[in-house]
């Protein structure tokens, strides 16, 4: 299937904001979760964000790349669904942090 590279760039952007909004839905998803299966969180994607942002020359602060992945302030959403993590994600976090 040969796509234009127009059309690829709108298809990306696309499934990456329907990433972004099923992830603002399942706030009942902690980032240490995604980072033990996945190897990636909200804080990575707002990361990328940022530094998509800097590449191309627009201005954005950490805190605007992370409220444009968490749909809202970062420390809003930490205060209203960021649980504790249990020693067995830390445990596991660290496995996966020496294993990359």
């Amino acid at each position: 299937m040969a796509i234009d590279e127009k059309t690829q760039i709108e298809l990306d952007a696309a499934v990456f904001r329907r990433l972004v909004a099923h992830l603002q839905k399942r706030t009942d998803v902690q980032n240490i979760d995604m980072m033990n299966l996945a190897g990636f969180c909200r804080n990575c994607l707002s990361n990328w964000m940022k530094d998509a942002a800097d590449a191309h020359g627009v201005a954005m602060t950490k805190d605007e790349g992370r409220e444009s992945v968490y749909g809202m302030p970062y420390e809003t959403w930490k205060s209203k669904y960021r649980s504790e993590a249990t020693p067995e994600q830390i445990s596991a976090m660290k496995k996966n942090a020496a294993e990359h």
